[in-house]
């Protein structure tokens, strides 16, 4: 059995720790050699904390109750999250070596919820790029071509869970950065709505952007993860915000287990960037949303096509957004020079803008916000491409040019942006493959607070297709 723990869902290796039939510290021994064995090629992990781990894995085995949402589970911090004790590199040379004295919250609440860390997993230079090559590390690859790129900002987190060295692993996502390495992956992303996850709510980012979720190889998976990132205390979501999300306290692993209901979905391919850049949908990112609105329609679910009214203050105000929160980088003087090209025009162009600017641009998007949940307000769901195309190959994106490379990743992340300004949750699946073997995904835009929904619809899907079953050439 211990040989092929791996294969296994996140929710089959938490039973077999609840019956005692493996502990904690054999869980994390096993993933450690896993990580030791795969890590060099896929570039995953920026750190690994093996000591750190099996200290963990002890304790939670002595002293954390069973009841815990994770109990005994292994994850990974992302690497633009703070873990007291441990290097944590915002995968920039600007802050290598800084070992913070205190844990993000998080951080802490995964480990409340009885997780162990096995590590850092790789993220671009401040999270801010939608791909994770970096100057600091090797980049990290998609366990299905390892010449091509995993995505960003969570490529790392994504990356470790397809090639099989974690169950699943947390991220964040700010205008697309848990979906997009997920379906470059292959594997399950979830954005959850803003103020659903209590640590990672979104209230404390500029313009509300910023949200934690899961990635994991099942949709179960990732609604067990996602309950665990919540922070229930007695069964009850913990109110340290005064903004939570619509829907009740229960836990999401129920809806996903489920998978029941038939819906009213919508799909569609326009996006908020068709004004300002050129979007065009690869026939991979067309054949994957044509094998799921097949497959939705042989469920039962009523099928429409929809599109979004063009509006010409989305881009803008979106790249005043980026910018003006690149401005917080703590980086002066000479330490600019640290800096990678991207960043630097980001922090530089950010810090000229003014109050005036800055206000404008979050009254433009709190009105697009209102805009597109209205238009999206008659479906349960609406489905869109994952990404224009197939995962990028190392390199692709040009390193000197900044305007060029924010292009770039519009074309290539164009259905992301436009749900972390609404607010929205959303799930990427990944329902299809190239004939070559690069997994392609559709993403599903949920009702403010539908993360249920967006699981049950990906359950449904997952036992039709049966994604879970793929493996990497990695593997």
């Amino acid at each position: 059995m211990a040989h092929d723990l791996h294969e296994l869902t996140a929710l089959a290796q938490w039973e077999l720790v609840q019956r005692g039939e493996v502990t904690p510290l054999e869980l994390a021994e096993h993933y450690l050699h896993r990580i030791e064995a795969l890590n060099p090629r896929v570039g995953a992990f920026v750190t690994v904390t093996a000591d750190a781990a099996r200290e963990r894995a002890r304790h939670v085995q002595a002293a954390v109750p069973r009841t815990a949402t994770l109990w005994g589970l292994p994850l990974a911090d992302k690497d633009l999250w703070r873990r007291a004790g441990v290097p944590t590199g915002f995968g920039s040379r600007l802050t290598t070596g800084f070992v913070p004295e205190e844990s993000d919250e998080i951080v802490q609440d995964l480990d409340a919820a009885g997780a162990i860390s096995l590590g850092k997993t790789g993220a671009p230079e401040f999270g801010l790029p939608s791909y994770t090559e970096t100057l600091v590390a090797p980049p990290v690859r998609t366990p299905w071509d390892l010449e091509r790129g995993a995505g960003g900002s969570s490529g790392g987190a994504a990356a470790a869970v397809a090639s099989g060295m974690l169950p699943f692993a947390p991220g964040s996502d700010g205008g697309g950065s848990i979906r997009i390495p997920a379906a470059a992956c292959g594997v399950v992303g979830l954005k959850p709505s803003r103020g659903r996850v209590p640590s990672g709510s979104g209230l404390q980012s500029l313009g509300g952007l910023v949200v934690d979720g899961p990635i994991a190889r099942t949709v179960e998976d990732a609604a067990l993860l996602l309950d665990g990132m919540i922070a229930r205390r007695d069964g009850r979501v913990d109110h340290r915000f005064a903004v939570l999300a619509p829907g009740d306290d229960t836990a999401f692993l129920g809806h996903a287990v489920r998978g029941e209901g038939r819906y009213q979905l919508g799909v569609m391919t326009t996006s908020a960037w068709d004004l300002d850049y050129e979007i065009a949908i690869a026939p991979e990112a067309r054949a994957a949303l044509d094998h799921a609105v097949a497959e939705l329609a042989a469920l039962g679910h009523g099928i429409e096509e929809t599109a979004l009214r063009p509006d010409p203050g989305y881009a803008p105000a979106f790249i005043t957004i980026w910018k003006a929160g690149a401005a917080r980088i703590p980086a002066d003087g000479t330490a600019l020079g640290l800096l990678e090209p991207l960043t630097l025009w980001l922090v530089e162009q950010g810090r000229s803008i003014g109050a005036r600017e800055l206000g404008e641009a979050l009254a433009a998007l709190t009105g697009y916000e209102r805009s597109l949940i209205r238009q999206l307000s008659s479906f349960d769901a609406v489905l869109t491409p994952a990404l224009a195309m197939t995962p990028r190959p190392i390199g692709w994106y040009d390193r000197e040019d900044p305007e060029h490379n924010f292009a770039q990743q519009v074309q290539y992340t164009p259905f992301t942006s436009m749900v972390n300004v609404s607010g929205l949750p959303a799930i990427t699946l990944p329902v299809w493959q190239t004939p070559g073997g690069l997994p392609m995904g559709v993403q599903l835009i949920g009702r403010p607070g539908g993360e249920a929904v967006l699981l049950a619809l990906g359950a449904q899907l997952q036992r039709r297709i049966r994604w879970q079953d793929r493996r990497p050439p990695v593997w």
